[in-house]
């Protein structure tokens, strides 16, 4: 049965550790960018349809990545099926694919998961694409913390 668990002042839903709310240990996961996308060529990267798709890494990497960090972030919740192998800076705002400096195992559970950090995403890739925000500035948002940046470009604050 799940429920909430205090620990060191945090709740955690479930029987996993996660980073802060929802984020990553940026001792392990510090995020990186990818040197092949500049601010001058995201028309032809990031901003292209399919871009994401072509440079994503293969599952079998991200998963046995993921087996690896699940235990360097020492989740209780080993089941791999509980996370996503996510990009902290993501492929959509020019991270880096397959540095595992900028991957890690993300819940998909809990109020800062997974999913709710796939819809910033897409809005920092609109906003960059559209030229309201610089490459630098979407990346940094990640970088620093995504659920700050979720706070402000879409107006929901955590209770």
């Amino acid at each position: 049965m799940k429920r909430l668990l205090p620990v060191f002042g945090l709740v955690v839903y479930g029987a996993a550790f996660a980073f802060p709310s929802g984020l990553p240990n940026p001792k392990l996961t510090p995020g990186t960018a990818n040197p092949a996308v500049t601010q001058s060529d995201i028309r032809q990267t990031i901003c292209r349809p399919g871009y994401t798709r072509a440079i994503r890494p293969p599952e079998r990497y991200t998963e046995r990545l993921k087996r690896t960090q699940l235990h360097a972030y020492h989740y209780r919740d080993q089941h791999i099926w509980h996370y996503e192998e996510d990009h902290l800076v993501p492929l959509e705002v020019g991270g880096n694919p397959t540095d595992p400096r900028n991957l890690w195992p993300e819940p998909r559970y809990g109020r800062w998961n997974a999913r709710r950090k796939d819809k910033l995403e897409n809005v920092v890739h609109r906003l960059v694409c559209s030229g309201k925000l610089s490459l630098h500035q979407g990346r940094t948002l990640f970088e620093h913390n995504w659920i700050k940046g979720y706070e402000h470009y879409l107006g929901w604050r955590a209770r």
